[in-house]
């Protein structure tokens, strides 16, 4: 039996039914179909899909009608639409992560901590993903929790997978899905990992995605919770000198919590509600607010022993804020318009802890790429920058310890 319909690019095929194998049916496309969950290549124009479904599901095909209506809501606004484009107020508001598992050592918990059981996708543009990374660092998990990086373009299908054609996203781990999770072998997109799990899935494609290699489950992609979960949950299985590292101590979690509640909102998201605003009073007023914030910390560094939050500790608020200022001069300042002032020659506090993190921790350096900074933030945010122009500066991407600013060294050195 064949069933005549369209594909999500609008284009027609031909589905054939197999009435001897219930659970499953395949999918004929004219053309290199939006969703690959398994396929093989038929030709250079035609690819031949197979996907399982419940019995149940079979015999009207409805997952595939609900996928294709999803599809058709996000195209109704795109996906880099980062502001409604009917939305009086100008404002960015993030969207709330949809897959919120978590990994725990609690007996008969679905997702246990296990040695090589589970893989991150990340992206080296994005903040939020490159805390996990860090974290991951500095537990020495890298032999436990596999990561690829997609390519730094984010486009109107979200974030894509390198292929062998690209040689302008060098960094570790940045290749085909496949490579770490043969299941995804094929996948172009990171979309795929999400439809892969669910069809009916309408929220944003981000990073980091937690994935179980050994169910085929998207675990979580929620930054701060995978960050916890890094930080505690395999504290069993790894060496002493790794497990002495808390990242959430509990005699500090009241005001770890305090800290993150101002510095997400004001900081960390307040880049993106200042440079994503589509109105002058929107920019105005968070841009304001985070010079506010960015004011506080300064202090709050000025006057604490260092060379971390708090003091001698190195916590989750160090990994959290690191990731926005390490971005803050390449790119914030100009490209989202933050530009009261710069960290290094505005902030001496913030500039000396976030340094001693970059040179003296291979985990914050190792995972810090300029290339894929510069590049997402302005090739990827057309609305923004739409000629794709990628300043050079500033040059260095980054101040040796204890080199400052010319400017401001003259300054200091004949008394001004």
């Amino acid at each position: 039996m064949n069933i005549r319909g369209t594909n999500l690019l609008g284009r027609f095929i031909t589905i054939k039914t197999k009435p001897l194998q219930p659970s499953s049916f395949s999918v004929r496309f004219q053309s290199i179909p939006t969703f690959s969950p398994s396929f093989t290549r038929a030709s250079s124009s035609t690819t031949t899909i197979t996907t399982p479904f419940k019995h149940h599901q079979h015999h009207h095909l409805i997952p595939s009608r609900k996928f294709t209506m999803a599809a058709a809501q996000q195209e109704e606004q795109k996906i880099t639409d980062w502001v409604k484009p009917k939305d009086p107020t100008g404002e960015f508001k993030r969207q709330q992560s949809s897959f919120r598992n978590f990994i725990s050592r609690e007996p008969g918990a679905e997702f246990p901590p296990e040695k090589g059981r589970y893989h991150l996708y990340v992206s080296y543009a994005c903040p939020w993903a490159t805390r996990t990374l860090i974290a991951r660092k500095l537990k020495g998990l890298e032999d436990f929790i596999t990561f690829s990086a997609v390519h730094w373009h984010l486009g109107a299908q979200g974030w894509r997978f390198s292929t062998s054609d690209d040689t302008d996203a060098e960094g570790e781990n940045v290749g085909p899905a496949g490579s770490f999770v043969k299941e995804h072998e094929g996948f172009t997109h990171l979309r795929h990992v999400y439809f892969s799990v669910d069809p009916e899935y309408q929220g944003r494609f981000t990073v980091p995605v937690l994935w179980d290699k050994k169910q085929g489950k998207l675990v979580s992609n929620e930054s701060s919770e995978i960050l916890r979960m890094l930080g505690t949950e395999f504290d069993d299985l790894i060496e002493e000198k790794y497990r002495g590292l808390d990242l959430y101590p509990e005699d500090l979690r009241k005001e770890i919590e305090a800290t993150h509640d101002w510095q997400y909102d004001l900081i960390n998201n307040g880049v993106y509600k200042s440079g994503f605003a589509t109105t002058q009073e929107a920019y105005e007023r968070n841009v304001k607010a985070l010079f506010e914030a960015l004011d506080r910390t300064e202090e709050h560094l000025k006057t604490h022993k260092g060379p971390y939050w708090f003091g001698d500790r190195l916590t989750e608020v160090d990994i959290r804020l690191f990731v926005t200022i390490i971005r803050f001069d390449p790119v914030y300042v100009q490209h989202f318009k933050c530009n009261f002032r710069d960290i290094r020659s505005g902030y001496p506090a913030i500039h000396t802890w976030m340094r001693n993190l970059y040179w003296n921790h291979a985990a914050f350096k190792d995972t810090t790429n300029f290339l894929h900074i510069k590049n997402h933030y302005t090739k990827s945010h057309t609305q923004i920058n739409p000629l794709s122009i990628t300043p050079l500066g500033p040059v260095p991407d980054i101040l040796p310890l204890g080199e400052g600013v010319p400017a401001v060294e003259y300054v200091k050195g004949h008394g001004y």
